[in-house]
């Protein structure tokens, strides 16, 4: 047993020495010395249209920490919370996004949809309209979000408050009954 184990270390120890592993093998390919490494922006926004959400938030926290918190990280952060379902994060990140780079249509389009989200639908008819101007009506998803908000503020009813008339009516020693007056 012990000269099969001398072997097998052996062949093990030439393995490990025989230079690249192979690229069609079972691993992932190892770290290219040679390589640069993709910006963290452009990860989160090829993970973003993957609909990884948490990746993205962590490749724009790494694009943060290479470049500083720019109005493109709090959008790609925003995006992301958005796309999480989190829109009280979400908004806060557009809303700051939107202070550094007001001239952004898609900070404005994706605050919109927080907005609209929480039931904001008069602000988010503005927010849109903004969206819309600063991309000069070129994006169809913008215009749809446009029509939807208007749609949905021109269809907003307020019904009458109704008012029924209750009556308490005891039954016996500690039994009451609640009825309804003609």
């Amino acid at each position: 047993m012990t000269r099969i184990s001398a072997i097998l270390t052996a062949f093990l120890a030439l393995a490990a020495c025989s230079g690249a592993p192979d690229p069609s093998g079972p691993f992932a390919p190892g770290i290219a010395q040679d390589g640069t490494a993709v910006d963290g922006a452009t990860v989160g926004h090829r993970l973003m249209r993957a609909g990884e959400f948490e990746l993205a938030i962590k490749a724009f926290s790494r694009a943060a920490l290479e470049g500083g918190m720019t109005s493109e990280v709090y959008l790609g952060l925003g995006s992301a919370y958005l796309g999480l379902g989190r829109v009280g994060q979400a908004e806060t990140l557009l809303r700051e996004a939107i202070e550094r780079d007001e001239k952004s249509p898609e900070a404005w389009n994706n605050l919109g949809v927080t907005l609209m989200e929480q039931g904001e639908i008069a602000e988010a008819a503005q927010v849109f309209r903004r969206a819309y101007a600063l991309d000069n009506g070129e994006s169809d998803s913008i215009r749809d979000n446009l029509r939807l908000a208007l749609a949905k503020q021109e269809n907003s009813v307020y019904a009458e408050p109704e008012t029924q008339d209750f009556k308490l009516v005891r039954r016996g020693s500690s039994d009451y009954l609640i009825r309804s007056i003609p």
